[in-house]
């Protein structure tokens, strides 16, 4: 079963040649900083390559942060940091907010930007992915931990290092709390999306399927809420992402909800939760014209055309109908006025951020290749000093098109 999932474009950054002349002494210091420029050049590089998977990914991004970490770090692991955390400028642009970057001379702050990049990737990486034709069950697999894994991430730069920053992150900037935190229950959302699939295919209880439909839909309400505060112009889209999302999960728990008390002879209450899922559903493809019609970051798509939103609204008319045929032949039973109560626990399939952490620092640095930095002998005119309207060219990013989905289908 393919999926349909909303992207950010990715962050985009200023080159940063690592050139320190006069200050870095001797052939271990510069190759230190030769080892950094190429290996920020190669990470950057694989952000847009369509044949890089999780492992190329990994290894570039550990090559490159246990470099970075001699700039942010003591060597003798105390909690002193290294005199050259604020050698250097780095600019990074926002996923919502254009291309005038944000510009810190901080190690930390490039730190983070590029591990929230790290993080993005996995998450297109999952999109590109699902939205393959005959998706197999071990790229399924795929899907589900990269997401997990991009939890993770975002879940560790948020408590661990955007703290450490100096200067705090701007409202409505990435590294802001509620940017962030929406960015990691998304990652759970999508991924219990997975989930759900996989109970359908298995044809595990409408019970379990409604628990975790109703799960996902609060992860994409609580999403959606954390976002409420900023400002429409740049989230607008983003947000129509999530409430439509909410949307049709809440129409999927109502559906197998429904099916759930038709088995208890409840049918009268059968109906009724399936006609919840009907108006659900309504308004999830009243959301999807909307969401095609807002400006903003992210992809121009129809979701209401994709095969995965299709696929519920015939399976909500065909377990309607079943229902109310079987209340004129079987049960007459009155349906009530009002909706059954949602109060669903998922004892299985919930998702958590799969626990994120740095590389050490690399083994190459040495006291005597720290030693080969002299700071004091840094020109008086800094020329690194940031331009805050100067344009970071965006990223170009290759373009991910749905295809048909000849996948496991719901029935």
């Amino acid at each position: 079963m393919t999926h349909w999932f909303h992207r950010n474009p990715l962050k985009a950054t200023a080159p940063v040649s690592f050139n320190y002349y006069g200050v870095a002494s001797g052939p271990p210091a510069s190759k230190i900083c030769n080892d950094l420029r190429s290996s920020r050049t190669r990470l950057l590089e694989l952000f847009t390559d369509l044949s890089c998977n999780p492992e190329m990914m990994k290894n570039a991004a550990d090559s490159y942060f246990s470099l970075l970490q001699g700039f942010i770090n003591s060597l003798d692991e105390s909690t002193q940091e290294s005199k050259l955390r604020y050698i250097q400028n780095f600019k990074w642009t926002d996923t919502l907010q254009g291309q005038v970057p944000s510009a810190q001379q901080d190690a930390v702050f490039e730190l983070i930007s590029m591990a929230f990049n790290v993080a993005l990737w996995y998450t297109k990486y999952a999109s590109r992915l699902a939205g393959k034709e005959n998706i197999t069950e071990d790229e399924a697999k795929e899907v589900h931990r990269s997401l997990k894994i991009a939890a993770g991430i975002f879940k560790h730069l948020k408590e661990s290092h955007i703290p450490k920053l100096i200067t705090p992150a701007e409202k409505g900037r990435d590294l802001e709390a509620r940017l962030i935190e929406a960015y990691i229950i998304q990652c759970q959302a999508e991924a219990q999306e997975v989930t759900i699939a996989r109970a359908i295919e298995l044809k595990h209880a409408p019970g379990l399927i409604a628990a975790l439909a109703y799960e996902t839909a609060n992860f994409y309400q609580k999403a959606d809420h954390t976002l409420s505060s900023l400002e429409p112009a740049y989230s607008a889209k983003w947000r129509k992402y999530l409430h439509l999302k909410m949307c049709f999960y809440t129409a999927y728990a109502y559906c197998y909800h429904g099916q759930t008390l038709l088995a208890s002879d409840k049918c009268g209450e059968a109906i009724r939760s399936l006609q919840e899922a009907e108006k659900f559903y309504a308004k999830a493809e009243a959301l999807c014209k909307e969401y095609g019609e807002t400006k903003g970051p992210g992809p121009t798509v129809k979701p209401s055309g994709h095969l995965f939103f299709r696929k519920l609204g015939n399976l909500v008319k065909n377990t309607l109908e079943k229902c109310q045929r079987e209340n004129g032949f079987i049960y007459f039973q009155k349906i009530p006025m009002e909706a059954p109560q949602l109060e669903l626990k998922a004892n299985y399939g919930l998702v958590e951020p799969v626990p994120f952490e740095f590389p050490p620092t690399s083994a190459h640095w040495t006291p005597e290749t720290l030693a080969a930095f002299d700071l004091t002998k840094r020109p008086k005119d800094d020329s690194t000093k940031p331009k805050p309207e100067e344009e970071v060219k965006p990223v170009k990013e290759p373009g991910i098109k749905p295809q048909k989905d000849t996948g496991c289908s719901i029935s």
